[in-house]
């Protein structure tokens, strides 16, 4: 690490490093699937399963062999881990969420979309109650199961048209009338959030945001300052931790202080393959600035239109993303088949070796038997 002007400037090997020690993704490896989620704040509770759920690639990749899926079904039937607009969280850390929900469309200069919601919410105030009280006499229930009284129908751009119900509890999870508490089969299992949410004092909302920004930097050891709005988690932490610079990458950062710290440390990394969804490549800007990384998901483009696979999984060696796995999940005939292994650049013995040894794991991890292509 080298000043300039002040302001620390990392080579973008160190903010690799820093960014994989973030992620839990080092060679030291965690044990704990409690302390993995909150370390990482959250992880997304994704369904798609063409190799498996996100939250079980995502925890296996740090936890390794000591993760089976019964671990994460046990945390969330014992509500230590809860489910909030789609990401699993420590339960402790919704007192840092419920200020903004008894605020809820927000103070101030309210997003023009949002005051829509809000008043298409407020026409069907009378579903609204009408869901709250079924889900206080016979929750929890899915949306299938509860009544839609709603006057003014739901419209949206195609996705979401007729769901009425499943976008008012949307809005009511934002505004802590409700919570998941479970699922039937890809169904969400509603009830009434004050049997879910834990007594704990309430955050105020400014110092609940500010605690939350804190949390996601050390979360990903480097990020923008500012960046562009995405759905879920936002990808930047305002003016919290240390402001640094990248060398061969514009702008200013900002750095996890106890991260900081470490970037003259020796590194040991190990070989990790990821879900498309991992917080490591999801902001994809930041993934081609700190990695050179070309990667997208491309299971919404057509077969032909694919150079990877409909659910490929990123390569990490070391500190670099290397290459993608195509790899999919066959239950029925019993068998992880691995389609294609696309190298970035060729990869070393070290680097085929780890990579290999990694799909074995994963197909132990899934009960399926690796189908694995022919070693060059």
């Amino acid at each position: 690490m080298s000043p300039a002007a002040d302001v620390p400037v990392l080579t973008r090997e160190q903010a690799r490093r820093t960014a994989v020690r973030a992620q839990l993704l080092d060679a030291d490896r965690p044990t704990d699937l409690l302390d993995v989620v909150r370390r990482l704040t959250l992880v997304q509770h994704d369904q798609t399963a063409a190799v498996a759920p996100h939250a079980d690639l995502l925890l296996w990749s740090r936890l390794g062999p000591a993760y089976s899926h019964d671990q994460l079904e046990q945390a969330l039937a014992e509500q230590s881990l809860v489910e909030v607009a789609g990401m699993l969280r420590p339960a402790e850390d919704l007192a840092l969420f419920r200020a903004a929900m008894a605020e809820w469309p927000g103070r101030g200069e309210v997003p023009g979309w949002r005051r829509s919601v809000a008043e298409w919410v407020e026409a069907n105030a009378a579903c609204r109650l009408d869901l709250l009280e079924r889900l206080r006499g016979d929750g929890p229930l899915t949306s299938r199961q509860l009544p839609d009284s709603c006057v003014v129908p739901w419209r949206s751009s195609g996705w979401n048209d007729d769901r009425n119900v499943v976008r008012l509890l949307d809005v009511m999870e934002a505004r802590g009338e409700v919570a998941v508490v479970g699922r039937e089969g890809r169904d969400k299992l509603w009830d009434l959030a004050e049997r879910v949410h834990p007594d704990d004092e309430v955050v105020p909302a400014e110092e609940a945001r500010a605690r939350r920004a804190e949390r996601r930097l050390a979360a990903l050891g480097l990020a923008r300052e500012r960046a562009a709005q995405t759905p879920g988690e936002p990808d930047d932490v305002g003016p919290t931790g240390v402001e640094v610079r990248v060398e061969g990458v514009r702008g200013r950062w900002r750095a996890d202080p106890a991260l900081l710290a470490r970037v003259d440390e020796p590194f040991a990394g190990r070989t990790a393959l990821l879900s498309p969804l991992d917080r490591l490549v999801m902001d994809r800007k930041r993934m081609r600035e700190l990695f050179e990384f070309d990667y997208q998901l491309e299971m919404y483009k057509p077969a032909a239109r694919r150079r990877w696979g409909y659910f490929a999984l990123p390569v990490l060696h070391g500190d670099r993303l290397v290459g993608k796995v195509d790899a999919t999940s066959d239950r029925v005939a019993g068998v992880l088949h691995v389609d294609a292994v696309h190298e970035d650049e060729p990869f070393d013995a070290a680097t085929r070796d780890g990579v290999r040894a990694e799909l074995e794991d994963l197909a132990r991890f899934l009960h399926l038997e690796p189908v694995l292509p022919d070693p060059a």
